[in-house]
Order: C-alpha cells, then structure tokens, then sequence
C-alpha cells in the first residue's frame, strides 16, 4: 500500500497473471500516449490482454515518477499483486461475456483528497498522513461498479491549494513538489497538478482531480490534456476532503474528450449524502453517445476577447482555434464585455470560500475514524506550528483568516454568497449568453507554465477564466490548443448550468479536427 520502486522484470513475469493462450506471460505492453478507449479497443480484441495492463502502468510509474524524471506526480499505489487481483478478475469477467461499459479493465489515478479503501487520504498534509478511512467515495465507488482499476493516488497542491495565497502550486508536505513533464522546471498548476501531469506523462490513461476554481482546468491545460468541471450537483463530494460545497466538485482529467465524457458517465449520479446531487440521477446521461465531430455545426459561440491577454503568441493560436471552429460550421460572436460588472466578485468568492471552508472542513475533520487525527480546522493550524517541515516554504495565512469566519448563518455570509452567485450566474455567463445570443463562450485557459520556485511561490500571469463558471457552478472544459515556447495552452469551453453534455461535445467536435495534444518531452529545462 505504498508507493512502488521499480521492480526487476522477473519479480513483475513472477506476480502477472497468466495469460489464457500462453504458458508464459506476455512482456509488458507499451502504454504510451494510448488513451482510455485505445486499450478498450485493444483488449476487447484480445490484442492486449488485460491482466497486464494495470502491470504496465505500474511499471511505467516507478520509472518516470520515482526515477528518470521523478515527476512526483503519484503520491501512493496499491502493490503489483493487488492491482493483478482486480485486473485478473475483470479479465475473467470478459471472458465471461460481462462487459461494464468503457471503462472495463482501465486503470485510474485517484487524486489525494479523496477517500479511497486501502490508502491514507492525506490532502498532502502531514496532519493527514495516517488518514485510513478504511472506505471509497462515492465516486470511487461508481468507477468500481463501472470497471476501472484505482492505482493509487495523485499528489496535490497541499490542502488544495487554500492554505496560503502565497503557495507554490504543486507542492505538498507529502508528495513533495509536481514537476511538469513538457518542461522539468516548469509548473503543473494545482490543485489536480498530481492528476494532470500523471496523464500527461501516461501514468495511467485516466485521472480524477477536484476543483473550487481551477483546480482542475488549469493542471489539464499546462500539462497539455483534457480536463472537465462538471456543473456542480452532478458529481458527489462525499468522503472528498472539502473547501467549499458551493463551488467543489469533482471531474475527470484525460488524454481525450471522449474518455472524459466515459468517465462522466460513470461518476454522475445522486448521493444522498450530497445533498446537492438530489437531481443528479435525473440529468444523468451517456456522455459518449451524445458526442459528434458536427457538434459545432450551426453553434453560435462567444469569444471572451477581453480575457485573452496581450501576448501575441497566445492570440495567433486562439484565432487559429477560432478560424477552425468557423470551418466546422460555428458562427464566431466577440465580446468585449465579460468584465463589466465583475469588479466585487472577487472579494464576494473569497468571502465564501473562507466561511465555507472552515464550516465545511470541521465538518469532515469531526466525522473521521480516526481518533487521533485533527478533529477541526483549528487542530490543522496548530499542527502545521508545531511542525516546522510545512510552513518551510508559505505560511498559512487562508487558513487562518477562515478561522476568523463565522458560521453559515452568518449575514454577511449569506450576503456575499448571494453575492458571489449573482455576479458569476445571472449576471455574468447567463447574461452574456443571452446579450450576445450565443450557446457557448470560448476563452483561452492559461498561459504558459511558470517556473516554479518554492521560495518565491506562484508566478501566474497568463489568461485566465475560471472564475465564473466556477463561482456560479457552470461546467468549464479545457481541451489542448497547442504549444507557446514548447509549453501547452488550454482552449476553454464554458457553457450554462447543465449544459454538461453540449460543453463536451463542442470540445470533442474541436479537438477531433485540432488534434492538439502534443507528448511530453521530460526536458530538463525550459529555456535551451
């Protein structure tokens, strides 16, 4: 139950199961660069055999991740011959005729503020670092019942993100720090940084990261794969460390929009412990059927032009995206306006945010089994002083302005969160969708990867549009645009709440005729 080093090939030949037509096992598969669908391909036709897949990428994890480039992007795994039980049985299930769905036999990553049965959930905090729930989320438990296999977990930006506003992106007192595999030196954005860059890298074809605002697209975007944040209400948060239950949820992290869509698919539904998902089992759908390359025919799509930046590298490839969008049959809407009447969202999120995280996080801190974990934010705080290793390289000023907050009937709570709605919801992407009577707005995700340095913290500058779909609780969908300097850049798709199913399927109508993604080269360094 711990992070694998890399094992001789006779140990691996010694735990693989046998393979049913030959009486030594198969060398390992390669794995690269082959997207979820690829290897559901490739064992339905009995071309790649199952019970090796989940060896394959164990194996290639203990050689990129703890050696070569040591991405660090893997916190924890389940051993060889755990993840060889599960495969083997899904192999027998094949044989057998029963077939879960697209995601039968596909490893996944799961990042580590969710609960999974058999390995500590630890938010990459030390004060968590015994966090045995001894159960799955909610979600983790769908991905069981739809055939995947958890390898292990993800690393993270510490806490997701909310402990500092001066925090390096990436970092955790337990997995350490996230290196982006296009550039070494180069960040790979937080909080899901663990997840994005594991993909991006083939560590596992599929990954679950979290957000609150970004925290999913922008890992996605600078590690150059998909990324998806549901409307929030689809996915349950139960058993996942929390900052927000306005605004967090879960999402997928993949090479491609459909296999996002597939994971989708699995992971919606209803969770009567999430209250919020009480309409989920309602909205559910199959996200990969509702995919088509024609999705954008007839499609008015609106360009956020006031939050693409200045740089003119970044530009020539978004109108490049755009021209390729008019060819597919969209009509290109500019709008200059995004911005106009944002200006107090800002202070209205981070208002919420602190009193929900406090409430929020007390909440899950109290319910633990574990009796001599931290029971409160509080306890966190106190931890973290007394023990010098996290406060090394940021401090934990969030934390403790949230533990200033009130409760959640606090009115100037409430006013901020009404707030905070208004402004991102109704008078934000509702307004300008209406305004300029289009379907969808287009944005760019980022910029590029900044290089990271623990001492100074995060060097963001690039574009970014994140917030509103994350305050109101719209789906955002990040899909490869191409590279500036050798590093990814995110086209965005930002659509109304609900609109989960039309958001992909514009991306995946994009990326089938943009194929994008470019393979990660593991540089050392970002300049020559």
């Amino acid at each position: 139950m711990q992070k694998i080093s890399l094992l001789a090939a006779a140990a691996l030949l010694a735990i693989a199961p046998a393979a049913p037509s030959a009486a030594m096992p198969p060398p390992l598969p390669d794995v690269e660069g082959k997207d979820a669908a690829m290897l559901q391909a490739e064992m339905a036709t009995g071309w790649l055999y199952d019970g090796l897949v989940g060896d394959a990428y164990l194996d290639r994890l203990g050689r990129l991740d703890d050696y070569g480039p040591k991405l660090d992007a893997v916190i924890a795994t389940f051993s060889f011959a755990d993840v060889g039980v599960e495969t083997k049985r899904l192999y027998e299930e094949r044989k057998a005729g029963k077939l879960r769905g697209p995601l039968h036999g596909i490893p996944v990553l799961i990042k580590d503020n969710i609960e999974v049965a058999g390995l500590s959930t630890t938010a990459g905090s030390l004060a968590l670092k015994d966090n045995m729930t001894g159960r799955d989320a909610f979600i983790v438990t769908r991905l069981r019942d739809a055939g995947a296999v958890i390898l292990g977990k993800t690393n993270l930006s510490e806490w997701a993100n909310i402990r500092s506003d001066k925090s390096t992106s990436g970092w955790s007192a337990v997995g350490g720090l996230t290196k982006n595999p296009h550039a070494l030196d180069r960040n790979a954005c937080g909080s899901s940084s663990g997840s994005a860059a594991a993909v991006a890298a083939s560590l596992a074809p599929l990954a679950i990261g979290t957000e609150t605002d970004g925290s999913i697209t922008c890992p996605a975007a600078v590690n150059g794969v998909v990324g998806f944040k549901p409307s929030v209400g689809l996915v349950s948060r139960s058993f996942i460390v929390p900052i927000s239950h306005s605004q967090d949820t879960a999402g997928p992290i993949t090479l491609t929009v459909r296999d996002a869509a597939a994971v989708m698919s699995a992971i919606v539904g209803s969770d009567p412990a999430d209250p919020a998902t009480a309409g989920a089992d309602a909205r559910k759908a199959d996200y990969v059927a509702a995919l088509s390359p024609g999705a954008l025919k007839g499609k008015r799509v609106g360009v956020l032009r006031d939050r693409v930046g200045d740089r003119a590298d970044i530009t020539a490839l978004f109108d490049a995206a755009l021209a390729q969008m008019t060819a597919l049959g969209a009509t290109v809407v500019e709008i200059g306006d995004s911005r106009s009447g944002q200006e107090k969202l800002g202070k209205a999120e981070l208002d919420v945010l602190m009193t929900e995280l406090k409430a929020d996080l007390n909440a899950y801190l109290a319910a633990l089994p574990n009796a001599n974990g931290p029971k409160s934010l509080a306890d966190v705080i106190a931890f973290n002083k007394a023990h010098p290793e996290e406060l090394q390289w940021f401090d934990q000023a969030l934390f403790e302005l949230a533990e200033t907050k009130g409760g959640l009937d606090d009115p100037a709570y409430l006013e901020a969160k009404a707030t905070a709605l208004r402004l991102a919801g109704a008078e934000g992407i509702d307004r300008l969708l209406k305004a300029h009577d289009v379907d969808l707005l287009l944005g760019v995700t980022n910029g590029p990867a900044w290089v990271s340095d623990l001492e100074k913290g995060d060097a963001y500058d690039g574009p970014s549009v994140s917030q509103m779909p994350a305050v109101a609780g719209y789906p955002h969908l990040t899909v490869p645009m191409g590279l500036v300097d050798g590093l990814p850049i995110g086209l965005s798709f930002i659509g109304a709440k609900w609109s989960d199913a039309d958001i992909l399927a514009a991306g995946y109508a994009y990326e089938q005729a943009n194929r994008k993604r470019t393979p990660p080269t593991y540089r050392a360094s970002s300049t020559p």
